[in-house]
């Protein structure tokens, strides 16, 4: 069998439509808008987007659905332009290309969104061929935000989850990353994938929903962190769970091994938004992995990229070449975390 080489990403193609406000104003009162700005969104126009300008040495894959109209076409032509193979990135006419309006508070980045599912509602296993792509890693993103694939059968199972069973089948590593929602449907909906699981990322908020641990709280305890990582893995994840928040990460794996890595120690300056941050570091993450990497040097590889999105407002205009994260990497070196 050849040897599997390359990234494929399926999940949410989105367009980012963010307004930068002075204030996040109460129900019925006004904010004023200084910038706006249309940009990709979603894990894997985010992820694939990230791994083009870091100059990833392996081809990059698409799998989604957009709509017939000038927003999806707008997204093609951007992958276009950072070659990412688009042949599997379908066309409907039955809902418009899904758009979240992203407000952006100027002195604080912090964010809240207004989406709009479209197209990826309507994504679903008949538009994903697994069999003509020799990918390494297939990751997959936002579970709980892609209604066809999340819908539960009489079963219990997802469409997601028999996505990764085959994918596992045929050879893929398997990546997954979540979106925070306030619903209770997390169990419900993600429990089902994790034993087609060889890598999950998660916030801990959303590993919080996951294990019923109050983890936003804890002021980052390391035992409960860690106990929500074993919880995890003990529901059937076969790789790694890798549990980030604004401080740096934890990753743990069956075999006993937890790995701590700080977040780059970024001047408050530097930052000029959050958005797009997570899955910058996942983006890194997987480079590190399809390049075989240790997962120390992985998680630093993460944290490098998640630092150079930090230096712009959009999701993917602050990321530089891997050598250029480096650098900015030896300059500010990395935080420690205190738990």
């Amino acid at each position: 069998m050849k040897e599997r080489y390359g990234i494929a990403s399926a999940g949410n193609w989105i367009l980012d439509i963010t307004k930068i406000i002075d204030v996040y104003p109460e129900q019925d009162t006004l904010s004023n808008i200084s910038g706006q700005s249309s940009n990709n969104g979603g894990a894997p126009y985010n992820i694939l987007k990230d791994l083009a300008k870091l100059k990833a040495p392996f081809p990059l894959y698409g799998i989604g659905l957009v709509g017939d109209d000038e927003p999806g076409k707008q997204i093609l032509e951007d992958c276009k332009n950072h070659t990412i193979d688009t042949s599997q990135i379908g066309f409907t006419s039955e809902a418009g290309t899904s758009y979240t309006d992203v407000m952006l508070v100027k002195d604080t980045g912090r964010r809240t969104f207004f989406h709009y599912r479209g197209a990826n509602a309507l994504f679903d296993l008949q538009h994903i061929d697994l069999t003509t792509l020799q990918a390494k890693i297939l990751h997959l993103g936002y579970l709980l935000l892609l209604d066809s694939l999340d819908d539960v059968k009489n079963d219990g199972r997802t469409n997601a989850s028999v996505l990764l069973e085959q994918a596992r089948a045929l050879g893929f590593i398997t990546s997954v990353d979540l979106v925070s929602e306030q619903r209770d449907r997390f169990k419900k909906i993600i429990i089902p994938s994790l034993p087609y699981i060889d890598i999950l990322f998660c916030n801990e908020y959303e590993a919080g929903k996951l294990t019923g641990m109050n983890l936003s709280d804890t002021n980052l305890d390391l035992v409960l962190v860690k106990n929500a990582v074993k919880h995890l893995l003990n529901q059937g994840i076969n790789g790694w769970v890798i549990l980030h928040f604004p401080e740096g990460c934890v990753a743990g794996n069956r075999n006993g091994d937890f790995i701590l890595q700080g977040s780059v120690n970024m001047p408050k300056d530097a930052i000029l938004g959050t958005t797009g941050a997570g899955d910058a570091f996942a983006a890194g993450v997987l480079f590190g992995i399809h390049e075989d990497y240790s997962m120390e040097e992985s998680l630093k590889i993460g944290m490098r990229c998640a630092a150079s999105c930090l230096t712009d407002t959009s999701c993917s205009d602050g990321i530089v070449e891997y050598d250029q994260c480096i650098k900015m990497t030896n300059e500010y070196g990395f935080s420690e975390i205190i738990i």
